[in-house]
């Protein structure tokens, strides 16, 4: 099985560029839909606390992890014909949600989440929404920089950051933010803020890649997934992994998470690149950054 290309952070932190969104999953399924995902090549998985389900991606992670480990006791520890699966193979992100901004607010939602998922680490932790009205974003991110250093994450970033957010936050951070996690899709393609994130080392992570839907439908990307025999919603996530982006979609179904995760073996050729760039709408399907507190 081909994996997924990887980027590696400004700390030196390597992931999988596709990964697999637990946006609206319902807790009861979430076990279910990670162990699907798991079966399919996904290594990385993105959950927060607003979303209610790390408790299912845990139990669906440790129970992989638990079972190759008991299946190489079994197999003597050799290893030969088991694959094995291993918490370093694993990439976790979860995120801080704004009722819990504040420096001591932020280390106990923490510890909350890892309850929640089982770990004795998170591969990367977020800022969920920068809460601009409420004034706590140097003492959350002090926060993060603490369990950073700690060793409990193994990178930090942020969630739904506009340029004015990132200058805020880098007038006082000691870390730079590994990654920007935002909405990003053909019809809001934040070309200024990516550049942006260029220029400060900060990886652009998509939201809602497919437009919550509603791209599927525009004919420019129905056009290019009848030329390459694709559906329209592999179309749109190859164009993100060719710009580089990371990319976390969510599906609630086994058919949808194997579709998506076949778009790692054919390209986009250039002309169709920068057709999808000039879809740009300027179109959000969630709340503005600077409104959410």
């Amino acid at each position: 099985m081909r994996s997924p290309a990887r980027q590696t952070l400004n700390n030196g932190v390597q992931m999988d560029r596709l990964g697999f969104g637990l946006y609206k999953v319902p807790p009861k399924d979430a076990e279910a839909l990670v162990s699907t995902a798991l079966g399919e090549g996904y290594r990385r998985f993105d959950t927060a606390a607003m979303y209610g389900n790390e408790l299912g991606l845990g139990r669906a992670l440790g129970g992989a992890v638990g079972d190759a480990a008991e299946a190489n006791r079994a197999s003597g520890g050799s290893g030969e014909s088991v694959n094995a699966l291993a918490r370093e193979d694993l990439f976790v992100t979860t995120k801080v949600w704004n009722d819990d901004h504040g420096y001591d607010a932020t280390l106990r939602a923490f510890d909350t989440s890892m309850a929640n998922l089982g770990l004795d680490y998170v591969d990367l932790y977020l800022i969920h929404w920068p809460c601009p009205g409420r004034g706590l974003l140097v003492d959350t991110w002090r926060a993060m920089e603490t369990l950073y250093r700690e060793g409990k994450i193994r990178a930090i970033g942020v969630s739904n950051f506009q340029p004015g957010h990132l200058d805020e936050l880098m007038q006082k951070a000691e870390v730079v933010p590994a990654v920007n996690q935002i909405e990003l899709h053909p019809w809001l393609q934040q070309t200024r803020l990516r550049t942006l994130h260029e220029q400060l080392g900060i990886r652009t992570e998509a939201w809602s890649p497919l437009g919550r839907g509603q791209v599927l439908a525009d004919p420019a990307i129905v056009s290019l997934a009848e030329k390459y025999g694709r559906t329209p919603a592999q179309v749109i996530l190859r164009w993100h992994l060719q710009l580089g982006n990371l990319v976390i979609p969510k599906a609630s179904s086994a058919g949808r998470i194997k579709e998506n995760f076949a778009v790692i073996d054919f390209d986009l050729d250039a002309a169709d690149m920068d057709g999808i760039a000039g879809l740009e709408r300027h179109h959000r399907t969630g709340s503005h950054p600077d409104n959410v507190n």
